[in-house]
């Protein structure tokens, strides 16, 4: 079952692009962007390196989504204490939007701004940039949906079901096959009534050194808060 893709073909890519401006109302939005925390048994080497911010052995895995809560993009491998930011450097999506300016993701502030990644204004201080942030948030939040809506249905990925007994790299093809099911589920309209569509609570940003934010980023951002 191979159906998490990122679209790279025109049809494909308007198609994502639609949803996140019916939805937030931002153009040429390709998916948003984030990591999640899935709690592991501590491993038997390099264990420290799995411990995540909250103190518990864990992957953190990236995601992008799109505006119906699909799964586009998933790198499952890294370690708990593996910044979101790290992860996104490493990522053949980011590659690819470097090299062809097609649109850009929607990540929090745990991401450097770049042509290709938009992030909110850490401290608006205008009306544009205030409504910008807004409608960020509205389309950025579908990939913390999209871990909760997961998490729920499978509730092995969730901590309150304990911990993926196994090694690192069994319990990364575990959460990549969920995310396959849980594409599968989505395509097919299968939802569970019992499931509780909330945001994924493991989401806190750890802001960067706005710094390092790239001059192509911050130039069409404005672009695009000069045309709200």
């Amino acid at each position: 079952m191979i159906n998490i893709r990122f679209p790279v073909d025109v049809q494909d890519q308007t198609c994502v692009k639609v949803g996140f401006f019916r939805l937030c109302g931002l153009p040429q939005v390709l998916g948003a962007v984030d990591g999640t925390l899935i709690p592991i048994i501590a491993p038997k080497e390099h264990e420290e390196a799995f411990v995540c911010r909250k103190g518990f052995h864990a992957l953190n895995v990236q995601a992008i989504v799109d505006s119906e809560l699909r799964f586009l993009n998933v790198v499952s491998t890294f370690p708990g204490s593996t910044h979101d930011a790290f992860m996104f450097e490493g990522c053949g999506v980011k590659d690819y939007l470097e090299r062809n300016d097609v649109g850009y993701l929607l990540g929090d502030s745990g991401y450097t701004l770049r042509r290709y990644c938009m992030t909110p204004f850490a401290n608006p201080n205008s009306v544009q940039q205030t409504r910008f942030n807004i409608a960020h948030k509205r389309g950025r939040v579908v990939v913390e949906r999209a871990f909760g809506v997961l998490k729920s249905r499978f509730r092995c990925l969730h901590k309150t079901g304990g911990c993926l007994p196994f090694t690192p790299s069994k319990c990364a093809q575990i959460v990549l096959a969920c995310m396959h099911l849980h594409n599968f589920c989505m395509d097919r309209n299968i939802m569970d009534p019992t499931l509780m569509p909330d945001v994924d609570d493991d989401d806190e940003d750890d802001a960067i050194d706005r710094q390092a934010d790239g001059v192509e980023g911050t130039d069409r951002r404005n672009v695009i808060i000069g045309r709200m």
